[in-house]
């Protein structure tokens, strides 16, 4: 028999897909500002924040409401090589692949887009960019130059984030768009309307303000981390829901299993 806590554990598997995507006032902020610098003159914007802030699904979001509207293209995944990314580029600059083991000449790259300055515009969202090179992104730098491509640059915030943007886009940037970790209000509606989307009416008003403030504590705000621990929390309701169904409180999230899920994960010891 499928338990009642089984479709609330699968509502918050990590996903960038954009029908997962929850909107909240900081992320509808975020969308409109991010839509607002792709329309002005701009060679570089970056995007970052902590992981698990929400950069991927925004770049996917924007991609999908988008892609009929501009020339617009989200690179999800580093390139393993600086070939295999220049050979995507080509693909989305000419609509044509080339044979696997061709060099791509990076400097009539350069000239090509140069030439396409004023004809086209085209935006690619580049993730993870934090995974590429010193040289390869010195590279983007210089195709951003050619005013025909616009990189919009997603970073992971860490300690060496304004060493990597001073090192790599130093006087090319013109804007920046900084995500930040959620508040614990606009958590709150992040799971509440996780659930509500898949009519967990009850399961939603299961989680009580007392219990979404703990939540909030233990997580920080981070979406990943939020998702890591509701998971794991409707994973132990799971458990108890098939063997000892007398110690599960159906109306309320009890404390001690969010500190029980907290501590497997790691936020807490014992």
């Amino acid at each position: 028999m499928k338990s009642r806590y089984e479709s609330a554990k699968n509502v918050f598997i990590d996903s960038i897909d954009i029908d997962d995507y929850i909107e909240l006032s900081t992320s509808v902020t975020a969308y409109k500002q991010l839509e607002h610098s792709m329309d002005k003159p701009l060679k570089m914007i970056l995007l970052f924040g902590r992981p698990g802030t929400g950069k991927s699904i925004l770049l996917n979001r924007i991609q999908q409401k988008l892609k009929y509207q501009k020339e617009i293209h989200y690179f999800d995944t580093p390139s393993l090589s600086e070939k295999e990314f220049f050979h995507k580029l080509f693909k989305v600059l000419t609509g044509k692949e080339l044979p696997k083991n061709t060099e791509v000449n990076f400097s009539a790259l350069v000239d090509f887009c140069k030439n396409l300055r004023g004809e086209r515009e085209i935006i690619i969202l580049l993730d993870e960019a934090q995974m590429y090179s010193p040289e390869m992104m010195e590279k983007i730098r210089l195709l951003s130059d050619s005013r025909a491509v616009k990189f919009v640059v997603s970073l992971h915030k860490t300690e060496n984030e304004d060493l990597i943007a001073k090192e790599h886009f130093q006087s090319r940037i013109w804007e920046v768009i900084e995500l930040k970790n959620a508040n614990y209000e606009d958590l709150t509606n992040y799971v509440h309307k996780k659930l509500l989307k898949k009519n967990l009416f009850e399961t939603a008003n299961s989680i009580k303000a007392k219990e979404m403030k703990l939540i909030h504590t233990f997580t920080q705000g981070n979406f990943r981390e939020c998702n890591k621990l509701l998971f794991t929390i409707f994973e132990i309701c799971e458990y108890y829901d098939a063997n000892e169904p007398s110690k599960i409180n159906y109306t309320k999230i009890p404390k001690r299993i969010i500190e029980m899920a907290a501590l497997k994960l790691g936020y807490i010891d014992v």
